[in-house]
């Protein structure tokens, strides 16, 4: 079975790329990659009190959630939401084992709260005034390919044009362990990649993307820096369909799923 698709706006966020727009001209290859640090604000639609109970995960995944739905001019509150992460809050993972390692174990109740892999699907209901349904992933290294077939199939069942819902909003995140965890599961940045996608074509259209399952052997990208990025943070595993994107290619795209299959997504650009 193939599914079909149209983009309609993107996130992204990540070391050296700073946002979609400033993005494009380094994956189209018109512009050098220089990686450094990202800044992320909280989002200021949040209350005072959620946002600054805010941690990294959150902040990039709500920041590239709103980002998407900006470029493709789209009502929050009409899209389902995928989150997928291969860890999500790293730091508060590793605050609450630090605490349950010491002599006073009790856990704030801001890190309990934040501990479960679906506190930003939470918090994007309570920034976007979203009450469609979410789904929350996590599938290790492969978590953004899960996440797009996931976002991908429920287009295909429930998005039609006449729901109350006519889309679905993909966001991948991630963020790096501090240590000791760091060392052995060594994610070097936070990163995040959302996709607003559409059952039908529209004026914001960026392209049409057909996803199958088949057993190719995932793109790699040219640019080293770019390609190390790629492989060693499960979110950035997407960047490879952005670069086709942003080059506006007629192409097919092999994205890593759990071996030995691959997501084949045939790109079609729409302007």
């Amino acid at each position: 079975m193939r599914l079909i698709a149209y983009i309609d706006g993107i996130g992204l966020v990540g070391p050296g790329l700073d946002n979609w727009p400033a993005a494009q001209p380094i994956l189209a290859g018109h512009a050098a990659y220089e990686a450094h640090p990202l800044v992320v604000a909280a989002p200021q639609s949040l209350p005072p009190a959620e946002r600054r109970r805010t941690g990294l995960s959150i902040k990039v995944a709500l920041a590239v959630a709103f980002d998407a739905i900006a470029a493709g001019q789209l009502d929050a509150r009409q899209l389902a939401t995928v989150f997928t992460s291969s860890g999500a809050d790293n730091d508060n993972c590793d605050a609450i084992c630090k605490t349950l390692a010491s002599d006073d174990r009790s856990i704030s109740p801001t890190r309990f709260h934040n501990s479960v892999h679906n506190a930003p699907a939470g918090y994007w209901g309570i920034a976007s005034g979203a009450m469609t349904p979410a789904t929350v992933l996590c599938a290790h290294d492969v978590s953004f390919g899960a996440g797009l077939l996931e976002a991908m199939t429920q287009l295909a069942v429930d998005g039609s044009p006449g729901s109350a819902r006519v889309g679905t909003l993909l966001v991948a995140y991630d963020m790096p362990y501090p240590e000791p965890l760091h060392a052995k599961r060594s994610l070097p940045s936070a990163f995040g990649i959302a996709l607003a996608l559409m059952p039908v074509r529209s004026a914001q259209s960026l392209a049409q993307i057909e996803l199958e399952l088949g057993d190719a052997a995932p793109d790699m990208l040219a640019d080293p820096a770019l390609e190390a990025l790629r492989r060693s943070i499960p979110a950035a595993r997407g960047l490879p369909l952005l670069q086709a994107v942003a080059r506006r290619e007629t192409c097919r795209v092999v994205l890593d799923y759990l071996a030995p299959l691959s997501l084949l997504v045939q790109v079609e650009p729409c302007r």
